[in-house]
Formats: C-alpha cells, sequence, structure tokens
C-alpha cells in the first residue's frame, strides 16, 4: 500500500530528459552573447558623454523632429509614462532638450532638442557607427543586411514592441 508522502514524491519528481541541451546550441545564448558585448561597448563610449544608453534612444527619437509630443515620445519608446519623463527631465537637467505645453492642450507637451542637443546627435551617432563597425565590420554588406532581415522578422512574427533602451 502506497503512503501519502509516497505519493507525494512520485507525483513531485518529474522524469529526466533523454538529452539535456547545450547552453552554445540556443541561439537565444548567441543573440544575448553577441547583445551585451555591443551593448557594454556603445555604453562606454556613452558615458564619455555623460549620456545614457536611455538617453541616447531618446535624443536620437527626437532628433531630425522639429517638435514632438510626449505621447508620441511614449509610443515610440515603448516606456510608461513616468519612465519617459525621468529621461525628459534628465535631458533638460543636461541642456540637451526642452518641453513646454501645448496650446490647445496644457496636458500635453511638446518636446525639442535645444541646440546644444542637435549638435551633440551627430556625435553620439558617429559613437554608435564606431561601435558598429567595431563588432560587424567584418560582415559583407551582405551578410549585414541579411541579419538585419532576420532580427526585423523575429521583431514582426512576435509583434515585440518595446524599443531597447538598456
Amino acid at each position: 500500500m502506497e503512503t501519502k508522502k509516497e505519493s507525494i514524491n512520485m507525483s513531485t519528481t518529474r522524469r529526466q530528459p533523454d538529452r539535456v541541451s547545450d547552453l552554445e546550441e540556443h541561439l537565444g545564448f548567441w543573440l544575448r552573447y553577441v547583445s551585451n558585448h555591443v551593448s557594454e561597448g556603445f555604453i562606454k563610449r556613452l558615458d564619455a558623454h555623460g549620456i545614457s544608453g536611455t538617453e541616447w534612444v531618446a535624443l536620437r527619437t527626437l532628433y531630425g523632429r522639429s517638435t514632438t509630443t510626449h505621447s508620441t515620445l511614449i509610443k515610440a519608446l515603448g516606456m510608461t509614462k513616468g519612465a519617459a519623463s525621468k529621461v525628459i527631465t534628465r535631458l533638460e537637467r543636461k541642456g540637451l532638450a526642452h518641453r513646454r505645453p501645448v496650446e490647445v492642450d496644457g496636458r500635453e507637451q511638446q518636446l525639442e532638442l535645444t541646440t546644444e542637443g542637435m549638435n551633440l546627435v551627430p556625435t553620439l551617432a558617429a559613437l554608435a557607427d564606431e561601435n558598429d563597425a567595431h563588432f560587424f565590420g567584418h560582415l559583407s554588406q551582405e551578410e549585414r543586411a541579411a541579419l538585419i532581415a532576420q532580427m526585423k522578422d523575429i521583431v514582426n512574427r512576435r509583434m515585440l514592441k518595446q524599443i531597447p533602451t538598456k
């Protein structure tokens, strides 16, 4: 006769799989491995200018737009209203962006880069280009295009919305 204790042990014991895949067999492992190094390299370059990765994404998103509303930036970044507001506040304190109320609706705000912010973005974009060249410069244009196309396909198939900011 089976005791209660034996019954519990049998129900919680899982059958071991015949084979456990190696870590290096997972594409996700390699994507994260490369991504971490690419991101860390770029963050170090940004740090030299006193800019965080999130601030860079916001700056680049605002660049080239005469003005943007707070809600448009939130959508573009895939951030919460509070998180986006904190980023803009940091950029304002650094003199890189400013916001002002929209005349029609005082609750909405327009965001724009200051002259200093506009001048900084090309410098930071060059750092991003250098970082890409460092990690992916060995790829041919065709290989690079294929890799980007595959990543975009995954984003679309999985309906990924949040832009990486870290």
